[in-house]
């Protein structure tokens, strides 16, 4: 990894999809362990498929595959949980880190279960965002561990469900998991890149973009032969294609030190300070008139909202956003959002 200032680096999580044979698992785990870059050992002994008759892991019998191949590489381990009889099944196996996957983070109920089976063990667990994009259900889910005693819960960012992204498997929805990481400022942040691309050449830039965002790691699949894997054969990329993604990443720090930020910094810091506060400044104004418009439609018995009128506005700022080049997906929120808060202007007038 390109690092000139010793910044700390991410926590790596690697390893297959799914546990397929003992010496699939036991051959990629030495070749992850060869690129030095690995920090927790990872594959899937059950999957949660959408279908049935597709591949749903091996069970229980691959658990010991993956202890011993941890122990040979002298790497922790971990898998997928996704109700009680999994989490006492890797307990005895001697599991101490698991994690919980999307389709289970969406249902409270059974997160409760793996919580309450995991209350007194100290098992280091880690959340997977919900497939929806609700951020007080993967809140919750993390509440849910930490009630019963467990002090090592982190989250996995993995993407969400969307039939309107053309470019990832799942949408990554990054203010969703930062949104989070205010939740929970002491958490650890682990991007799947894997699971949001669903492509191995884009696996690298979605990377480094949680990189960018100060995530505090990975986690990535590999295969010894990728293309023959049993599932999600497209995303998963061999040990040494692995180490090399992870060793063109760019770190950066949080934080320059304070006497080292050099006057231009500062002044553009000023600068944008200055914009932000002309930005509120005029988006009050605008409420303002908005009032105004509230009290004409309330004097002449027009209603608040004018469909017409709101596509009209729409159309011709998105196109002028464009133009000035903001994303279509910020402009959108943005107009959203400052529709919604100018019919609450217009409607404490009318309420009057």
């Amino acid at each position: 990894m390109t690092n000139s200032n010793a910044i700390k680096r991410p926590f790596i999580i690697a390893g297959p999809c799914s546990a397929e044979t003992e010496e699939q698992v036991m051959e990629t785990a030495m070749r992850l362990k060869a690129g030095g870059q690995v920090d927790l050992l990872r594959a899937g002994i059950w999957k949660p498929r959408t279908r049935p008759n597709s591949f749903e892991g091996v069970g229980e019998i691959g658990l010991p595959w993956l202890i011993r191949a941890g122990k040979q590489t002298n790497l922790p381990v971990i898998t997928e949980v996704a109700n009680a009889k999994h989490v006492e099944a890797t307990l005895k196996a001697g599991f101490t880190h698991l994690w919980i996957g999307a389709r289970t983070t969406v249902n409270p109920f059974a997160v409760q279960e793996i919580a309450d089976s995991l209350r007194g063990t100290g098992t280091k667990i880690w959340v997977k965002n919900p497939i929806n994009p609700d951020l007080n259900l993967w809140i919750g889910g993390i509440e849910r561990l930490k009630n019963v005693g467990l002090t090592d819960v982190n989250a996995i960012h993995r993407g969400f469900s969307s039939v309107q992204h053309k470019t990832y498997r799942n949408d990554p929805m990054w203010e969703i998991p930062l949104a989070l990481k205010t939740e929970f400022p002491s958490i650890q942040l682990i991007c799947d890149p894997s699971h949001i691309t669903g492509k191995r050449d884009l696996l690298q830039p979605v990377a480094q973009k949680a990189m960018d965002l100060i995530y505090d790691g990975l986690m990535i699949e590999s295969h010894i032969d990728p293309d023959q894997a049993w599932s999600d054969a497209a995303q998963q990329v061999t040990p040494e294609r692995f180490t090399e993604l992870i060793s063109s990443l760019i770190l950066r720090s949080e934080q320059a030190n304070e006497s080292t930020i050099n006057e231009d910094l500062k002044s553009l810091r000023l600068s944008i300070d200055e914009i932000d506060e002309e930005i509120t400044a005029l988006i009050a104004q605008r409420m303002k008139v908005a009032e105004e418009i509230g009290a004409y439609k309330k004097e002449h018995q027009i209603t608040i909202l004018q469909p017409k009128r709101w596509e009209v506005i729409k159309k011709k700022q998105l196109e002028y956003g464009q133009e000035k080049g903001l994303s279509i997906k910020f402009l959108v929120k943005y107009l959203e959002a400052l529709h919604q808060e100018s019919i609450r202007h217009q409607t404490a007038v009318m309420n009057k």
